[in-house]
């Protein structure tokens, strides 16, 4: 777009011309679409443009490319097989996210002349929705009321004129469009229409068909081989295209007024809707009563804002004075010159002066600070790195290279933003090291070797400078032979690419592979030699292979994936079992097992196969019942999903892993190896009750999400793909001495287990999952069950606590009986005298009974019958039938049997 002199130098000098010398230069952004969304893309050289430029060093710059507009090649094929060529056709906002159409400016009909003129003789792309550009690119609309311009943005067509008005100037003016599948018409053709159907001729009106809007693209050529017209792609390279103000495009679509346009200043970003308005903000409201208003601080303001710094606020003996103050908080060079710790210096040196506080009552003790919106306190920077974590960064970056999330996977203890953080770090100081060696190099008058520059400066080091046995060979094109040999992506047959198709995979992350095919002579069976056939060929006829003769890399760790986290790891940080094939971290099985021994590990359901400790079947009891076919085979859960990860209970059954561990009231005998799952008889009724929303069953105990009334079944959320996961929650300066605290990670607090429905946002709280762990190694599951799972052994046996549950249900249940019976003994019907009814009525002291003597002061009742149908009850009075007797649903009344 422009070179710039270097940083601190003004562009023009005082006649209006450049300064020099031009050291950087502004680029503007192409973004790939696979980078920018998930959607697969099959052409590689198709980019996304964007109205963003970034400033860069002219060393950053690597090669001239060029990219233009679709509608501007006439060959596209051709376009394409020459290298370095790009093309576009929509346009990607970063900011708003959203991806907008790119069409001719010289292609929008629909504007008044003057505007039309503005916008075609500086800009040569529009950019707008797609929903918009019918609308642009349609001949010029006037209203049929007042014959002005119609904007698309205020404008409605009749369904059967097909005319154009202003939504105001109808009588009643329009508030809004109607909805999408809903047409309107104007009030000439609606009293037209209600004529017709008033004299039943009524007339079938065609819609014509809207007119498909015009595209400068050239026609589509038939397939074959693309035409080699030179001097046609030389003449499309060289097109001159239109800017302004640097830019060859300007937003002018569904949110853009058309006469801003004409103003040279005006934004061309794409826009979105306003937020601006009664619907997304409400004022001050006056409190009730003499009381003042209540001021509320406007948006923007240092109420609603973290200032980090006041210090160009502070007088010049202020900023001498925090300098003197500032060099006397610690004695460590070093941490004077780490950002971290200078930010938060001039941020507390900055409070101190907001309140008025001297300055040497700001120190540096405490590593932690309440940011403004935060709920509990961080740290300003992050913890050391011990060294057994940066050897095991060193060695992800060594396999991984710049992949930094496959790295993070290796340091589980670490957070993706402190990964990147201390990537740049150490990228700095290895680039130090780096150009100390050089500057003694070439002090002492060495020049280095061309194979070790290239290997410098390449970018992380792409280019492998030691070929191993087993790659000798391109990934892609399978040849052997190659000056230069670049790192391969994962998931092909080898791990280096030749200097052809690693170029194309970095330039247009494209490659060519050819199909892997099986040897036939490999696959049969070999013959029988015959009497003087040599048994080895000559080492003339052998064809030779050019190899590096070098060390051979370390061998890369098989990756295993976790079942409950998804996640790859290595084995022994993963546990596999020899059987089943079931894979998850041990601190999400409760599984204690020695490194040495990780081969040869078992889950807990094949190895209840030949120890028959508890049942053979694995059904979980705090799930749905599943109805089985005795005759065939018992279906264990798939390995391949957490589900699979049981424990025997305290009666010999199974239960999920995750159903005991997120239903509050069981717990464990054992929590460090979440064995022995005991309390399942005191889960309140209602759980066993309430229906599942996911399977839409009774059976199970049932859980209820963290955000939503939604209840339903922990595997059926699992299943469906809900968040499982642990918050930890502050707890009150009250609560303290009867709540267990938990220490994770950074946070301090109660640890909460959460199930959160798959449709709620993911950023209401913060949650670690099953698998995150803490700098000991230990998962977040381990640390809930240790603190809050694990049932009170002390002086007792199982067996024993079992009884004891048992007891306080029936006590309570005989407790509530005796005092229920006490209060209301078995009622009789006062008319009819029966005692058998589904349900009794109390009837006010006053009711006769049957025969007609009054009734004492007790409280009397009716049955069923009688209290629904007197004249019944009263002639079975009279005929002296009123036995109800209700034996399997049989009811005799009046001598006739009736269900």
């Amino acid at each position: 777009m422009e070179f710039l002199p270097a940083a601190g130098t003004p562009t023009f000098d005082e006649n209006g011309n450049r300064n020099g010398p031009l050291t950087r230069v502004r680029l503007a952004w192409y973004y790939r679409p696979s980078d920018v969304s998930d959607r697969t893309v099959a052409d590689c050289r198709l980019l996304l443009a964007a109205i963003y430029s970034e400033v860069c060093d002219l060393s950053q710059l690597r090669a001239k490319c060029y990219v233009i507009h679709r509608d501007k090649i006439s060959d596209l094929a051709g376009w394409k097989k020459r290298p370095d060529r790009f093309y576009f056709q929509r346009l990607f906002d970063p900011w708003i996210r959203k991806e907008f159409e790119v069409i001719q400016a010289s292609s929008v009909r629909n504007l008044p002349d003057n505007i039309r003129e503005i916008l075609v003789s500086r800009y040569e792309y529009v950019v707008a929705e797609k929903e918009v550009v019918p609308d642009l690119t349609d001949n010029l609309r006037t209203c049929a009321t007042c014959e002005q311009w119609c904007a698309p943005q205020e404008t409605v067509q009749c369904d059967r004129c097909k005319r154009f008005f202003h939504m105001s100037c109808n009588n009643p003016p329009l508030l809004a469009k109607p909805s999408r599948g809903y047409g309107w018409t104007c009030a000439p053709c609606s009293r037209e229409h209600e004529e017709e159907v008033d004299s039943h001729k009524l007339n079938r009106h065609s819609t014509p068909s809207a007119p498909k809007p015009k595209s400068n693209a050239p026609a589509p050529r038939g397939r074959g081989r693309p035409r080699k017209d030179r001097v046609q792609a030389e003449k499309e390279e060289n097109l001159e295209i239109k800017h302004f103000k640097m830019w060859p495009f300007r937003y002018f679509g569904q949110y853009t007024v058309a006469e801003d346009t004409l103003d040279p200043d005006d934004l061309i970003f794409p826009r979105a809707a306003t937020r601006v308005g009664p619907k997304y903000q409400v004022g001050a409201l006056p409190v009730p009563g003499d009381d003042p208003l209540v001021d509320i601080d406007e948006r923007g303001d240092d109420g609603t804002i973290e200032v980090l710094s006041r210090v160009n606020e502070m007088s010049d003996q202020e900023v001498a004075a925090m300098e003197t103050v500032k060099n006397s908080l610690t004695r460590n060079e070093k941490l004077k010159y780490n950002v971290d710790w200078l930010s938060e210096v001039i941020k507390r040196f900055s409070d101190a002066w907001a309140s008025g506080r001297d300055f040497l009552t700001v120190n540096m003790k405490s590593s932690h600070r309440l940011r403004k919106w935060a709920k509990r306190e961080t740290s300003y920077s992050d913890k050391g790195w011990t060294d057994a974590e940066i050897a095991a960064f060193e060695d992800g970056i060594m396999q991984h290279g710049a992949e930094l999330r496959l790295v993070q996977e290796e340091l589980p203890s670490r957070t993706m933003p402190e990964i990147v953080r201390f990537y740049g770090h150490w990228k700095n100081a290895k680039l130090g090291e780096e150009n100390k060696r050089i500057k003694a190099a070439r002090a002492a008058g060495r020049i280095l070797s061309e194979k070790a520059a290239v290997a410098d400066s390449d970018d992380e080091g792409s280019i492998v400078t030691e070929l191993t046995k087993n790659n000798t060979s391109c990934g892609a094109c399978r040849t052997r032979e190659s000056e230069v040999w670049w790192k391969a992506p994962k998931g092909l047959s080898s791990n280096v690419l030749c200097d052809n198709c690693g170029i194309s995979w970095r330039k247009y992350a494209d490659l060519n592979i050819r199909p892997m095919r099986e040897d036939p002579v490999a696959k049969a069976k070999p013959a029988e030699k015959r009497e003087g056939t040599p048994l080895a060929q000559t080492t003339a006829k052998r064809p030779r292979t050019s190899i590096s003769q070098s060390t051979p890399p370390p061998p890369a760790v098989p990756q295993i994936r976790c079942s409950a986290c998804h996640k790859n790891g290595p084995i022994g940080k993963i546990l596999r079992c020899k059987q089943c094939q079931f894979r998850v971290h041990p601190g999400a099985y409760g599984a204690n097992v020695d490194p040495a021994n990780s081969d040869s590990w078992t889950c807990e359901l094949c190895a209840n196969e030949k120890n028959l400790e508890a049942s053979l079947k694995p059904d979980c009891l705090l799930c749905p019942r599943i109805r089985r076919d005795p005759k065939k085979k018992l279906l264990y859960p798939p390995p391949d999903t957490y589900l699979r990860a049981c424990k025997p209970t305290e009666g010999h059954a199974w239960c999920h892993v995750l159903c005991a561990v997120f239903i509050p009231e069981v717990s464990f005998t054992d929590a460090s190896r979440l064995r022995l799952i005991e309390g399942i008889s005191t889960i309140p009724q209602y759980r066993w009750m309430n229906k599942c929303t996911l399977c839409d069953s009774n059976g199970g105990a049932v859980v209820r999400c963290s955000d939503c009334p939604a209840e339903y079944h922990v595997s059926c959320a699992w299943k469906a793909g809900h968040k499982f996961g642990f918050e930890v929650q502050s707890i009150k300066s009250s609560r303290r001495e009867t709540t267990v605290s938990v220490d994770f990670k950074d946070a301090s607090g109660c640890m909460v287990p959460q199930v959160t429905c798959k449709g709620h946002p993911s950023n209401r709280r913060q949650t670690y999952g099953i698998c995150d762990m803490n700098d000991a190694g230990e998962t977040a599951l381990q640390i809930y069950c240790r603190h809050y799972k694990q049932a009170q052994i002390e002086g007792t046996h199982g067996l024993l606590r079992k009884a004891q549950r048992l007891d306080n249900i029936l006590n309570t249940e005989d407790s509530v009986d005796s005092e229920s019976s006490r209060a209301f003994p078995d009622p009789q019907c006062t008319r009819c005298h029966t005692e058998f009814s589904p349900s009794f009525y109390p009837t006010p002291p006053s009711t006769p009974p049957g025969d007609g003597t009054p009734s004492s002061g007790a409280l009397s009742w009716l049955c069923h019958r009688c209290h629904f149908e007197p004249a019944h009850a009263a002639h079975g009075a009279v005929n002296g039938v009123g036995t109800h007797a209700n034996v399997n649903g049989v009811v005799p009344m009046n001598g006739v049997l009736s269900t």
